[in-house]
């Protein structure tokens, strides 16, 4: 679907700065959606919010439909009356640059276990009906993911196919016997999802009253290490024991000379048709409630995907494969009526992807950082943009515009001075310049741009598996921003 003329910021609420160590959907959250309001911008778009695992990536979590419990926050708490004031004191870190995940995981874990505590033993009537109307919602996975959360938590999280082989295969007695083992677990789990959600649609309609539209961002794949392959293993490429038998990633490209393999389970396809779909639609159905449009990453993996054996160690020997195409779009389509999806269709698209993202009228991605390593005919340049599109000066798998400018070759360096016809000085208010006056229906820049910090502040470099996702910015960092510069260009190029 198309959408309207506007414009938005690029930042994850673990990015937030706050008390605890990790940003979340406190006071911070609400501040920055008044900054989008006050500079004329109309669209916030994040990272998966689903519970992190490995690495704390939020491409790598745990449930493909659970919210991260590390972003409630306990300023909420204490209003609600779950928590005092002189508890949550206790659990305060200092606010840096850099998310503090083991201690802030370990002080708010205290912190939740008292809330839900107290949520159980003192909930009136009206959170009874409110707690199971939610369970009942959501009974089509939060049943296998507190469970599943329970059993991996005794296992401390370990492969779910390194459990008891009984659980592993889910049979009925070790089911039932582990549920009854890890009630009190289970129970806690499914008050983190249901204080999560609370607080996230609070948030959202707080966006949603000012006119700001959230987008989300759904991952193709999903982790192993999952309740969704646990509980679903028929749709997934498993064998009878767990084991990933086939698995996902990208040959070699642009990131890395040796491609990257992600190592999810590939889908079984044609398991999935079978069941017409019905996991991938009620997964498009509970993100489109959480979110008013979804940037679908890897979106070339509907087409085709490079499929690896589990054996390998880089993603170089692999074979595309044909994906599920219009047969998933059009099942989805039925069953969830408009499509407010946005394709990340990067890196090398080819005809039956366009052809593909066209046909439901899905906007593609176009990134300024990619604009200036060939000719005037390059994709990327500004001039060359569908009006269908979203122009973004680069995403959290890019450098910084700053950085960027910092680290390219000198060609490319004089190739965006010559377009942008600037010192490069200031490099990432050219580049938003370039993408506020583009002919694209959105453009959404990184918060690091509109700050201008350089190559210290990304937030991920693919293909590496540690030191990303851990930025976060400061309450002085954010005051730096020009905002009125902010509200100037959104107003001349007509996205306010």
């Amino acid at each position: 679907m198309r959408f309207p003329r506007s414009c938005g910021t690029l930042v994850h609420p673990t990015s937030f700065p706050g008390k605890y160590g990790i940003g979340d959907f406190g006071n911070e959250a609400r501040k920055f959606i008044d900054f989008l309001e006050n500079t004329g911008q109309t669209i916030w778009q994040i990272l998966p919010l689903t519970p992190t695992g490995y690495g704390n990536s939020p491409y790598a979590s745990y449930s493909a439909f659970a919210g991260n419990p590390y972003l409630i926050a306990p300023d909420i708490l204490v209003e609600k009356g779950l928590l005092t004031k002189k508890e949550t004191a206790k659990a305060e870190l200092p606010s840096t640059t850099l998310v503090n995940y083991e201690t802030s995981f370990e002080n708010k874990d205290q912190l939740f276990q008292i809330a839900a505590d107290r949520f159980y033993k003192n909930s009136t009537e009206k959170q009874k009906t409110e707690l199971k109307a939610f369970k009942r919602k959501n009974k089509s996975w939060l049943d296998n993911y507190s469970l599943f959360m329970a059993c991996g938590l005794n296992q401390k999280m370990q492969p779910w196919n390194t459990w008891n082989q009984k659980l592993t295969q889910r049979k009925p007695e070790a089911v039932k016997t582990a549920k009854k083992k890890f009630k009190k677990e289970i129970e806690y789990q499914v008050w983190l999802q249901f204080e999560f959600f609370s607080q996230w649609m609070d948030l959202k309609k707080y966006a949603n009253n000012k006119a700001i539209r959230i987008i989300g961002d759904i991952p193709i794949f999903v982790d192993h290490n999952s309740a969704d392959v646990w509980s679903n293993s028929q749709f997934f490429e498993v064998d009878k024991k767990g084991n990933r038998t086939l698995v996902a990633g990208v040959p070699p490209d642009y990131f890395s000379k040796t491609g990257q393999l992600w190592g999810n389970p590939l889908y079984r396809w044609k398991e999935l048709e079978k069941d017409n779909f019905s996991w991938w639609i009620d997964r498009f159905k509970h993100m489109f409630n959480m979110y008013d449009a979804i940037r679908v990453d890897h979106f070339r993996g509907f087409d085709a995907y490079w499929e690896i054996k589990a054996s390998e160690k880089t993603a170089e020997n692999g074979r595309w494969v044909k994906g599920p195409g219009e047969k998933l779009f059009d099942t989805i389509l039925e069953a969830c009526g408009e499509l407010p999806i946005l394709a990340e269709d990067l890196g090398f698209v080819t005809e039956g992807v366009e052809k593909l993202r066209d046909k439901y009228n899905f906007p593609g991605m176009k990134i300024i950082q990619f604009a200036f390593d060939s000719n005037s005919s390059n994709s990327f340049l500004p001039h060359n943009y569908p009006q269908n599109c979203v122009a973004y000066s680069g995403t959290h798998d890019n450098d910084t515009s700053i950085g960027w400018y910092n680290s390219a070759p000198e060609i490319e360096k004089h190739k965006a001075r010559i377009y942008t016809r600037s010192n490069g000085n200031d490099i990432h208010w050219e580049f938003i310049r370039l993408g506020m006056f583009s002919v694209a229906d959105q453009a959404i820049f990184p918060l690091q741009d509109f700050i201008g910090l350089d190559e210290k502040h990304r937030i991920n470099i693919p293909g590496t598996s540690s030191g990303n996702w851990v930025w976060r910015y400061t309450e002085e960092m954010f005051a730096t921003i020009d905002r009125q510069r902010i509200l100037d260009l959104a107003d001349k190029s007509n996205r306010k």
